[in-house]
């Protein structure tokens, strides 16, 4: 048996999903203190879920994996295109590094934006949300911001010397248009920037680039083949530094993982996971075939839990909770948070059964970008006139 509350177990998905389940089974006995469960809700958020998914894939086979990829063409407009072209002519191993670069700094500023921020391009047109975030990191990435020599790339110099000034000025936030957690996403980035320095093992020398982590990565791969466990170990060993002190464990930062007061430390990742998702494509692109891609979990974000909440799965104890904000901390994410990643794995099983799939021909990521997260932003805009989660959470644009 392994210790529950090692930080080597506190790093797994099989650590997400026992500590999950435990907090599920005990929803189901109406033992919980923030949350009831109504399992016989799930099939009609099955329906809602292959509803959004047949509206963006007609083809469920077809439907590619949850990424940020798929954020970076918001509004039709093919800027992954523009930068896949861009670099055409670097080496093979270059080109990974810099798709590398892209994600990792992308997701890495992806936690929730708030309600009024916007990013407008120069044409005009304006994104929200995930996808704005999305469309802001990818012209701060191609504008050289983050290289020492101003390349379209991302190194220990130029992620060491980026600032809150110069995150607000690239994502245009002003009193008008305020992003939440501004400070601890610049913070994030020079975090990065310092492990980049000081982590030769997987970032090279003598100048070191995030992208060595990809090329990484893709030399670590055994007859070519990558189970998707092993890039999101690569990722928490790698960048788990950067994460703000939290709970620790053997002397160690354990990251995203909360201690709740009844079932203890509870890990989610959720945030290295993103990221490890959105590694896939680019690692694939350079030759690396992804196995037991079920591995990683559902993403305990607001959108997936959203969706559960809204829907009527969940049911709060004490409904005025949804008038207050509450901390990432709290008992009462924690809960929410770990009854969503249990519960995904139960919609991913719906949703494949009314498909007739398996679960090769439909991982969880393409069942998350069918999927769950359209599913939660479409009930959210149907109940709320911001299109807001039902529950309101105290951010530092670290975790959500």
């Amino acid at each position: 048996m392994p210790d529950t509350e090692s930080y080597d177990y506190l790093q797994t998905t099989a650590a997400i999903r026992a500590r999950a389940k435990e907090i599920h089974d005990a929803g189901r006995r109406g033992d919980l203190a923030h949350f009831r469960v109504h399992d016989a809700r799930l099939p009609e958020v099955a329906e809602r879920v292959l509803q959004v998914t047949r509206s963006a894939y007609p083809a469920p086979r077809e439907i590619p994996y949850h990424g940020r990829y798929r954020h970076f063409d918001v509004g039709g407009v093919l800027r992954l295109e523009r930068f896949l072209k861009g670099i055409a002519d670097l080496s093979p191993e270059d080109q990974l590094r810099a798709s590398t670069e892209l994600v990792i700094t992308s997701v890495l500023l992806d936690a929730g934006a708030g309600p009024g921020w916007r990013y407008t391009e120069p044409d005009g047109r304006s994104y929200s949300r995930s996808e704005g975030l999305a469309v802001a990191s990818y012209h701060l990435f191609m504008s050289g911001a983050l290289d020492g020599d101003h390349r379209t790339a991302a190194d220990a110099e130029g992620l060491s010397r980026f600032d809150a000034a110069h995150l607000a000025s690239a994502f245009q936030v002003t009193e008008a248009n305020p992003l939440t957690g501004v400070a601890g996403r610049a913070g994030l980035l020079r975090e990065l920037g310092a492990v980049v320095g000081s982590s030769p093992k997987y970032f090279g020398s003598p100048r070191p680039r995030l992208g060595d982590l990809g090329v990484w990565l893709q030399r670590s791969a055994r007859g070519g083949e990558l189970p998707a466990s092993a890039v999101l170990a690569a990722v928490l060993d790698a960048l788990g530094p950067i994460w703000p002190g939290r709970e620790r464990a053997e002397g160690r930062p354990l990251g995203d993982v909360w201690r709740h007061s009844r079932f203890g430390l509870v890990p989610f990742h959720k945030l290295s996971q993103w990221l490890s998702y959105s590694l896939l494509e680019p690692l694939e692109a350079a030759g690396v075939r992804i196995v037991a891609m079920d591995e990683l979990t559902g993403l305990p974000e607001y959108r997936n839990g959203g969706l559960f909440l809204d829907a009527g799965v969940l049911e709060l104890v004490d409904p005025r909770r949804t008038e207050i904000e509450h901390e990432v901390s709290s008992d009462l994410v924690i809960e929410w948070r770990a009854l969503t990643v249990s519960l995904l794995d139960d919609l991913a099983d719906s949703v494949r059964e009314r498909l007739g799939l398996s679960r090769q021909e439909l991982p969880l990521a393409r069942v998350l970008e069918g999927g769950s997260w359209r599913a939660g932003r479409a009930i959210a805009k149907e109940l709320r006139e911001d299109g807001g989660p039902p529950l309101r959470i105290v951010s530092d644009g670290t975790v959500f």
